[in-house]
C-alpha cells in the first residue's frame, strides 16, 4: 500500500514539479520548443503537479490557507504552461 503524503508536502512537491517543467531542457536540434516529445514531457510534469494537489481542497482537514495555496498553485501551473509552451519559435 502506498504511503500517504501530507498535504503540506504535496504543495512543496507540486511547486518542485512546476520548477522542473520550467527548467526542462529545450532540444537544440530539430524543432526546439515545437518538438512533440518536449511538449509532452513539459505537459506531463505540469499534469503531475495538478494530480499532486487536486484533492487537497476536498479533504475535511484542509484549512482556508491551504485551499488558498492550492488555488495559487493552479494559477502557477497555468502561468507556467503559457510561458513555456506559448513562446514557440520555429
Amino acid at each position: 500500500m502506498p504511503k500517504l503524503i501530507p498535504a503540506a508536502e504535496r504543495l512543496i512537491r507540486a511547486r518542485k514539479l512546476i520548477q522542473n517543467a520550467r527548467e526542462y531542457p529545450v532540444p537544440t536540434t530539430g524543432l526546439g520548443k515545437s518538438d512533440l516529445s518536449y511538449i509532452a514531457n513539459v505537459k506531463d510534469l505540469l499534469r503531475q503537479a495538478k494530480d499532486m494537489i487536486k484533492f487537497i481542497s476536498m479533504t475535511p482537514s484542509a484549512t482556508a490557507e491551504m485551499k488558498a495555496e492550492v488555488k495559487k498553485i493552479y494559477a502557477e501551473i497555468e502561468q507556467a504552461d503559457k510561458e513555456i509552451l506559448s513562446n514557440n519559435t520555429i
